[in-house]
């Protein structure tokens, strides 16, 4: 919660309880500073943060039996501003990704993959050789070079999902090219077009995208090493059709401006540092931010660029909101209702991902995906889950309801 919001909690018992808070300091019940009261299924419970911090409220069926204990966090009014520049995302791997298996011509009727002998698969992420750490992926030839001609294997760390593991792969000489290969395609690098979602002033970061950046050959999740965003411009759009998702075509500017770091790469887009809120923002100030039990089917609005670089606001419909008491993508559908933006883009394109959401002056979510054969309408994310993963609200797990 945040503090000088309040919040009511319906009781879903057939008797009266008791409730107590272990912290009254920093959060009340019905407008009392007492730590426990008597609380009925006829009456919701009103809860008034006072401050930040931590407190737990528990439930007693007769005053005696335990039954639920709930853990709130207290945090900061918050306010964001909302985003919807186009940006052009660079991103760099930690470490060399595998994104193919290569046949090496050993001879005329001979063709080998030393890699895929060696057992490496399609989304390994290769971190060191012999023990020297990967960070340029110009580096990796003279290695293998150096191994092939003193007929010496490589000893290749790499990370498999969440699990780091070790093999021996023998370079192989490749004839028709007169070079030593390990059979692999890899690379180490990614670049893109996307949506700024927010910016947060007080604590110097952004957030981006409301996806996570996979590499496009293996659709596995990049592992940042390092990366930038930076100021980039819409030249042209194809329209979406059914069955058909269009995309923003942009370019990043010559002298392109760099507005930001990449730190993380999650399921809910791109985290990192940014010094000051970007050029053609359509708000100055931070607005405040609703958590996904706020967020109402009804009118809302994106703010996305469809031209150059200026941000507009379009009119769009959420048709569903998803029940999400922890991290989850797709909790929300929309549907574009606005004439303007129809007409353009035919809908939701790629390129419009991290769009924001804004719902009755607050900033409720991101765009994340367009429906292929539905090209108007299209998946959202709560912005909880992106502050979460900015590091600018803690994690809700600590909020979950939890039975005694």
């Amino acid at each position: 919660m945040f503090a000088g919001d309040s919040n009511s909690v319906q009781l879903a018992m057939p008797v009266a309880a008791q409730a107590t808070i272990d912290r009254p300091d920093v959060l009340q019940m019905n407008g009392s500073a007492a730590s426990t009261l008597k609380v009925s299924p006829q009456q919701p419970l009103q809860l008034q943060p006072q401050h930040s911090g931590k407190a737990k409220l528990t439930f007693k069926l007769f005053g005696k039996i335990p039954f639920k204990t709930v853990q709130i966090h207290v945090i900061p009014d918050l306010r964001v501003i909302p985003g919807g520049q186009t940006i052009g995302v660079k991103v760099k791997s930690a470490g060399i990704l595998v994104v193919g298996h290569h046949l090496v011509h050993v001879d005329p009727t001979t063709k080998v993959s030393p890699g895929e002998n060696a057992g490496i698969q399609l989304g390994d992420l290769m971190t060191h050789m012999n023990g020297q750490p990967l960070k340029d992926i110009s580096k990796v030839a003279q290695i293998v070079e150096d191994a092939g001609s003193k007929k010496q294997p490589l000893e290749i760390t790499f990370k498999r999902g969440d699990k780091f593991m070790k093999t021996n792969l023998t370079p192989a000489f490749d004839q028709s090219e007169q070079k030593w290969r390990l059979g692999l395609y890899i690379r180490d690098s990614a670049a893109g077009v996307g949506t700024l979602t927010f910016y947060a002033p007080e604590q110097g970061v952004y957030g981006a995208l409301g996806h996570v950046i996979t590499d496009m050959n293996t659709q596995t999740p990049i592992t940042v090493g390092s990366g930038e965003i930076l100021q980039s411009s819409v030249t042209s759009i194809s329209k979406s059709q059914d069955g058909e998702p269009g995309e923003k075509r942009a370019h990043f500017l010559k002298d392109s401006k760099v507005l930001g770091s990449i730190e993380r790469n999650t399921h809910f887009g791109i985290f990192g540092k940014m010094a000051k809120n970007p050029e053609y923002s359509l708000y100055k100030e931070g607005i405040p931010v609703a958590f996904a039990e706020e967020v109402q089917e009804g009118p809302a609005e994106i703010l996305t660029v469809v031209d150059g670089q200026q941000v507009e606001k379009f009119k769009v419909n959420i048709v569903h909101v998803s029940k999400q008491d922890s991290p989850a993508t797709k909790g929300l559908v929309i549907r574009i209702t606005d004439p303007r933006l129809i007409e353009k883009t035919g809908g939701i394109v790629q390129g419009m991902s991290g769009s924001p959401i804004v719902q009755n002056g607050k900033l409720i979510g991101a765009v994340t995906h367009v429906f292929v054969n539905d090209p108007k309408s299209g998946y959202g994310c709560f912005i909880e889950w992106m502050l979460q993963d900015s590091g600018v609200i803690p994690q809700r797990d600590a909020l979950n309801l939890k039975a005694s």
